[in-house]
């Protein structure tokens, strides 16, 4: 019922509430009065008339639209309540009239319709200063939110209209306040961003550029030092090459078109594979390399290219901080309708400080990453964006002395 008087314009529900109070009020006068027919068609004449003439009124003052000229809420409240005060004597006047009433009667009835719309009037006046007052309160808070201050709120009093207007002021409030706060970290990361890869990128070129301004000023002639020269500069050009390719990658990931080329795979043989190609690293600083792979494992629905870049840039992260003589485990089980892989090893571990935030890019903890042992601080970040981009979630886990366990799922 209320969802169908929604749909009726204004005007209409108007109009059908002032018929239904005619027969209710036809109806209310002849329980009462059991007046004979002749009676109660002539109280139905004169509710006609009133009715009418009250209709039209109210009709009018919507149409010509006097509330919207009023200059506060409170004065549009206070109209209504006269309006309704006058058509309200006119009623009772006419019907009294029509009644003949005695003239002292009729006196005495237009000084208690007198007191009694005047009282209407004081207590309108009371009543309204609560809505007004929250009204205001709204207005206040939009004020203070309209110059910046993102922490305005308003009181969620009752369960009104203006009550819903509060909540859906704080909740859009909240989330200006959040929007902002996201806005600050995009700057922040911004300005990181573009002081890290200047470094990153500074570092590499000046080194390639005083190999090359010392060969070019003929400062080497030694054709032993002229090669380590150039294997050095070789070097920072890979480097650099990395660099370009982790930023242009974490590009793609940021824009969600990182290609993801899925195929049923074995992850048994990529692991066997990566941990190969660190084999001489591992020989040459003394550190073991295992690898495992429950035999179900297989196959394994991924991208084997990316999946073998997250396995690359986990195992060169754990060598960088594996003392010599030290192990590096990497195992994959099947658990919970997932593929889990783990990179275990037994090195200098992880300040609990730096755990949040070891997959922020650029990030580098005192002990996690540096400069010095290597990388543009990118690799955890883009070993976790692969992951999320395969439907899975990265882990980490480490105390300081007793190593770390980077754990990730893919849904194979």
């Amino acid at each position: 019922m209320r969802s169908f008087l929604r749909k009726l314009p204004l005007a209409a529900r108007f109009g059908l509430g002032v018929v239904i109070i005619f027969l209710l009020s036809l109806g209310v006068f002849n329980l009462v009065m059991s007046p004979p027919l002749a009676e109660l068609g002539l109280m139905a004449l004169f509710l006609a008339i009133t009715a009418s003439v009250s209709s039209l009124a109210g009709f009018l003052a919507y149409r010509l639209g006097w509330m919207n000229r009023s200059p506060t809420l409170r004065w549009t409240l206070l109209g209504g309540y006269a309006l309704s005060s006058l058509l309200t004597f006119f009623n009772v006047w006419f019907s009294a009239q029509m009644m003949f009433a005695s003239q002292h009667d009729l006196l005495l009835a237009i000084v208690l319709l007198v007191f009694a719309g005047g009282m209407a009037m004081v207590m309108g006046y009371f009543l309204s200063s609560t809505i007004t007052a929250r009204v205001n309160q709204l207005k206040e808070a939009a004020d203070r939110l309209a110059r910046g201050n993102l922490d305005a709120r308003v009181p969620e009093q009752g369960r009104d209209e203006v009550s819903s207007l509060a909540q859906a002021f704080n909740q859009m409030a909240g989330q200006l306040q959040a929007m902002d706060k996201t806005q600050r970290e995009l700057e922040r990361v911004r300005i990181d961003l573009i002081a890290s890869v200047s470094h990153d990128l500074q570092t590499p070129l000046a080194s390639i550029r005083a190999i090359l301004e010392a060969l070019a000023d003929g400062m080497v002639e030694d054709a032993d030092t002229i090669q380590r020269y150039l294997n050095n500069a070789q070097r920072s050009v890979n480097s650099l090459s990395r660099l370009i390719d982790d930023l242009f990658e974490m590009a793609q990931l940021d824009a969600g078109g990182l290609p993801i080329d899925l195929e049923e795979a074995s992850l048994a043989d990529l692991i066997s594979d990566t941990l190969e190609s660190f084999s001489e690293v591992g020989n040459r600083e003394g550190i073991k390399l295992e690898g495992k792979a429950e035999p179900d494992v297989d196959p394994v629905r991924m991208d084997t290219m990316r999946v073998g870049r997250v396995l690359n840039n986990l195992i060169s992260n754990a060598l960088r901080h594996t003392p010599n003589g030290g192990r590096i485990e990497v195992e994959a089980r099947r658990a919970d309708g997932a593929v889990w892989v783990s990179v275990h090893d037994n090195g200098e571990g992880i300040d609990p400080a730096d755990l949040p935030h070891l997959f922020d890019r650029f990030y580098r903890g005192e002990k996690s990453r540096s400069r010095a042992t290597g990388g543009a601080g990118l690799g955890l970040a883009i070993a976790r964006g692969i992951v999320q981009a395969h439907g899975g979630d990265i882990q980490v886990e480490s105390m300081p002395g007793h190593g770390s366990v980077f754990r990730f799922n893919l849904l194979g």
